[in-house]
């Protein structure tokens, strides 16, 4: 089994926040795909990396969690290229850790 977890920003890159509606409508995808999804909203992480240039950078973030029995990869992949399209980002992590129910 894994748990697919995909890490969205709150923020675009001029500092606007997307709107609410966004991350409601990817819950309900997401629920209605994998029969569940977990969202961490309320208290956004943050983010730190280092750019090309060497600067800082941050970005708050929000969680979106779905367990899933395999992994179709091509279509993770297709979706994270639609997430990065969506919320304006050259990249979105989406990944997948394995788990063991115990």
């Amino acid at each position: 089994m894994f748990l697919v977890q995909i890490l969205l920003p709150l923020y675009d890159n001029h500092g606007e926040p997307f709107a609410a509606r966004e991350y409601v409508a990817l819950r309900s995808d997401l629920a209605d795909r994998f029969g569940g999804v977990t969202a961490y909203t309320r208290a956004p992480a943050r983010g730190v990396w280092k750019d090309d240039a060497g600067e800082t950078t941050r970005d708050d973030i929000v969680v979106f969690e779905v367990m899933v029995d395999s992994l179709d990869k091509a279509w993770w992949s297709t979706f994270r290229t639609s997430l990065e399209a969506r919320f304006r980002q050259d990249h979105v992590v989406v990944r997948a850790l394995g788990y063991e129910l115990l």
